[in-house]
């Protein structure tokens, strides 16, 4: 669990990010899990596209994410979710 000076401190380094996973209309499916996972194992702090206009569709998204690949939830601005995971193996990010 990170406290929230690790949370801003993720929140400020997620700003140049692009994302790297889009979820479009067919939702999480297992592949955009194997997806976001490799991701995570790559570059630790990820951005994701969701393509649902429903917050609340967003919201569930995004826990529901952050459940299956064992991630912190960062932020959520629009249709972008943040999240991160530490690799246990390679850390590139240090947090505060």
């Amino acid at each position: 669990m990170l406290n929230s000076k690790q949370t801003a401190y993720l929140k400020a380094l997620s700003h140049p990010i692009n994302p790297v996973v889009q979820i479009g209309l067919k939702g999480l499916t297992d592949s955009v899990i194997k997806e976001i996972d490799v991701n995570l194992n790559a570059h630790e702090l990820i951005k994701i596209k969701v393509q649902s206009d429903s917050k609340e569709n967003r919201e569930g998204l995004w826990i529901s994410i952050c459940e299956k690949v064992r991630a912190e939830p960062i932020n959520h601005i629009g249709k972008l979710l943040v999240i991160f995971r530490p690799n246990p193996k390679k850390t590139k990010i240090t947090l505060p």
